[in-house]
C-alpha cells in the first residue's frame, strides 16, 4: 500500500512551494483546491447547491464567482462550515479516484489547506506542515493579490491556529529561510518519508 501523506499549511506559508519541490522530487501531488474547482465547475452538482445557498455568489453567465463566496462566508464561521460539508466530500471523492492513478512506489501526497479542520489528517499515514511568521505570511499575501491588510488578517485567523496544527504535525517545515532552505528541508523531509512503510490510512489521531 502506498504511503499517503497530508501537506498543509496556512495562505502564505509557502506550502504550494513545498508541493512543487515534492513533486519535483517525485511525489504523486492530489491538489484540493483544484479539486475544489472542479467540483464546482460550471453545470456541476456542487455548484447547483452553492448556488442555492448562496445565489449572489454567481457571475452573470452563471459561473461561480470565487470572490464573492468567499466574501460571503469568511468571517462566518457558519456559513463556512456549510460551504466545506457541500465541497469538501466531492473533493475527497475526486482525490480518492485520483490516488488510484499513482503507481505502487509512489508516495502519494493530499495538498489539503484544511487538512486539520476537516480531519482528513487522521485518514493520512503521515503529516507535513509548512509555517511562516505572520508578517512574512501577510506581506505575501499581500504581494500576489488584490486582498487589504484586514482582508489577509481574517483569511489567516479563519485557519488553524498554527501552534495548535503542530501539535498534529509529525513534519514541521519552518519557511523563514528563503527558497533554496525550503527546498533543502522540503528535500530532507522527502527522503525520510521513502524511508517509512505504507500503514492502513485507519490509524486515530488527537
Amino acid at each position: 500500500m502506498r504511503l499517503r501523506v497530508g501537506l498543509t499549511g496556512g495562505i502564505g506559508s509557502g506550502k504550494s512551494e513545498v508541493a512543487k519541490e515534492l513533486a519535483r522530487l517525485g511525489a504523486f501531488i492530489i491538489d484540493a483546491d483544484a479539486l475544489s474547482r472542479e467540483a464546482t465547475a460550471a453545470g456541476s452538482p456542487g455548484l447547483a447547491r452553492v448556488a442555492a445557498r448562496w445565489p449572489s455568489a454567481l457571475h452573470a453567465d452563471g459561473t461561480l464567482d470565487r470572490a464573492a463566496l468567499a466574501a460571503l462566508v469568511f468571517g462566518d464561521d457558519g456559513a463556512r462550515t456549510e460551504l466545506n460539508a457541500i465541497v469538501h466530500p466531492l473533493v475527497r471523492a475526486a482525490g480518492a479516484e485520483r490516488e488510484a492513478a499513482a503507481r505502487p512506489d509512489q508516495i502519494v501526497v493530499h495538498d489539503v489547506p484544511l487538512l486539520f479542520e476537516g480531519g482528513f489528517y487522521r485518514e493520512c499515514d503521515v503529516n507535513v506542515l509548512v509555517i511562516a511568521p505572520l508578517p512574512l505570511r501577510l506581506e505575501r499575501l499581500q504581494r500576489r493579490s488584490d486582498l487589504s491588510l484586514d482582508q489577509a488578517r481574517r483569511r489567516i485567523a479563519a485557519q488553524i491556529d498554527p501552534q495548535r496544527a503542530r501539535l498534529l504535525a509529525d513534519y514541521v517545515i519552518e519557511n523563514d529561510a528563503g527558497l533554496d532552505v525550503l527546498r533543502a528541508t522540503t528535500a530532507r523531509i522527502y527522503d525520510a518519508l521513502l524511508a517509512l512503510p505504507a500503514r492502513t490510512h485507519a490509524h486515530e489521531r488527537g
